[in-house]
């Protein structure tokens, strides 16, 4: 036979505090409730993890609730509020939008919960000598979840210019990685494969990896192949990637007889083979809402070709080929803050790749 015990209220025999058992369901108390205090150490060991568990975390001075998959700080409930870099609350509706064109702190000053971000590396440096077009820096999207506290932000810078035909080898330097707090990296884009003592290079690894370069024979004659990205291939703008980022392979160069580069992978497509003396194109880059408007970023760069450069891809502006048969031999840099490849240039120096973005979005409400 079932017991039952019913408790209206409870007074402390002092006087000092009392609680009120109330026919809604409610307690009213007229002194301290004293939870329990636990360390962050001793929380994640497992206390009290039923869903709505409420404990006073001693190491962070919070008190904490669990919601069946993670504790939540529950002194700082509401929308998050946070500083660094430009910010804008306007851009984007009911949303701050964080954006970072060189390293700082995005600091969170109030509440918990997740970020969206938008994480773009440096682009990879166009090759000299009938170079190829330098790869996108990877491009990463997602969400993640902080709470009050620094999250370090760097912002990876382009890589630099292939040397001129005096000065070899000629290939474009990588691009560097851009980061969002200890979890979320981009690598940098690859450089272009260029032409070292009559070899011609290949394109370098990267995020989105550089094109191969393409030159006169000699020596043990390279294959001028396109480099291959660390990126995992691409998916549509807005999308969610994968841990790598989105990236694509660098277009291989042509070795003759008519000489041009390949064009550097973009985050949306692959670069393009070498078509005869035409340089390879640039693959796509992507395009993301995260500022409220969708912005393409991270496209490839152009090779450069004996007859015509090959053109930048999209979210990358300018950064074509050299053009041998012209006065453009040499390549266009890549815009800065675009994570872009710089183009490859014909008989001069190659060009830089674009410096990557870090962009942060959240409800404001």
């Amino acid at each position: 036979m079932a017991s039952e015990v019913r408790v209206n209220s409870i007074t402390n025999r002092s006087g000092l505090g009392t609680a009120t058992f109330n026919n809604d369901g409610s307690i009213t108390l007229g002194g301290n409730l004293n939870l329990n205090s636990v360390t962050t150490t001793g929380r994640n060991a497992g206390v009290g993890t039923a869903n709505g568990a409420l404990i006073y975390n001693s190491t962070t001075n919070a008190l904490e609730s669990y919601n069946g998959t993670s504790w939540k700080n529950v002194a700082v409930l509401g929308p998050i509020q946070a500083t660094g870099g430009t910010k804008d609350t306007t851009s984007r509706s009911g949303y701050a939008v964080h954006t970072f064109t060189s390293p700082g702190t995005f600091q969170v000053t109030n509440s918990s919960g997740p970020v969206e971000y938008l994480v773009i590396a440096g682009g990879g440096g166009g090759a000299g000598w009938v170079g190829g077009g330098g790869g996108a820096g990877a491009l990463r999207y997602g969400t993640v979840e902080v709470s009050p506290g620094p999250y370090t932000v760097t912002v990876g810078g382009g890589g630099a210019a292939g040397a001129a035909p005096s000065a070899q080898p000629n290939e474009g330097g990588d691009g560097t990685s851009s980061t969002f707090g200890p979890d979320v990296t981009s690598p940098g884009g690859g450089g272009g494969g260029g032409h070292n003592n009559g070899t011609r290079q290949p394109g370098r690894p990267g995020g989105s990896a550089g094109g191969g370069g393409g030159s006169e024979p000699g020596g043990p004659g390279g294959a001028g192949a396109g480099g291959v990205a660390t990126g995992a291939s691409s998916g549509t703008g807005d999308s969610n990637s994968p841990p790598a980022g989105w990236g694509n392979n660098g277009g291989a160069g042509n070795m003759g007889p008519a000489y041009a580069g390949g064009g550097g992978g973009g985050a949306g497509t692959l670069g393009t083979d070498a078509p005869g003396p035409v340089g390879g194109n640039g693959g796509n880059g992507l395009a993301y809402t995260i500022t409220g408007s969708p912005v393409t970023r991270a496209g490839g760069g152009g090779g450069a070709g004996n007859s015509t450069g090959g053109t930048a891809g999209s979210g990358n502006p300018g950064a074509r080929g050299g053009n041998g048969n012209g006065p453009e031999k040499q390549g266009v840099s890549a815009q800065a803050n675009t994570g872009g490849g710089g183009g490859g240039s014909r008989d001069s120096a190659g060009s830089s790749g674009g410096s990557g973005i870090v962009i942060i979005a959240y409800p404001t409400a």
